[in-house]
């Protein structure tokens, strides 16, 4: 099985930022831009894995959203828009031989619609392609 081959539309283990020290790693050293309602963070490099350029987690506050059902489906619809959309951003990233880690933090205090969500994604994902082509 060739590693960088990538099933189309996956969003496999790998591709998760599961890792405590790298998230913290990540927070304290990071960058960010906002897409509203998206905070992204990122940070160039660094992940264990060599398998996947980007490794994601998505996040939302439990003061705008006390429930747990509302906070897993905010963040079930970003990984869902992120699934759809990252491919080109994958492609690029190979091509400079870049490793990424993303966070993105839900901002908004009410959940929006999925529309909105799969255009804005779209829009984070083409400045942090933006952005990575600039360092």
């Amino acid at each position: 099985m060739n590693l960088f081959a990538i099933k189309t539309y996956s969003f496999t283990r790998e591709e998760r930022l599961k890792s405590k020290k790298l998230i913290e790693t990540l927070f304290r050293e990071g960058k960010a831009f906002s897409v509203f309602p998206y905070r992204v963070i990122y940070l160039v490099g660094g992940l264990p894995t060599p398998a996947f350029p980007v490794q994601v987690g998505f996040t939302a506050p439990s003061r705008h959203f006390p429930h747990a059902v509302d906070r897993n489906r905010i963040k079930r619809l970003g990984r869902e828009c992120w699934r759809l959309q990252k491919a080109p951003l994958y492609a690029h990233l190979r091509e400079r031989q870049l490793q990424v880690s993303v966070f993105f933090l839900y901002t908004d205090k009410q959940i929006t619609d999925y529309e909105t969500l799969y255009k804005k994604m779209g829009q984070a994902i083409a400045r942090l392609d933006k952005v990575l082509l600039e360092a």
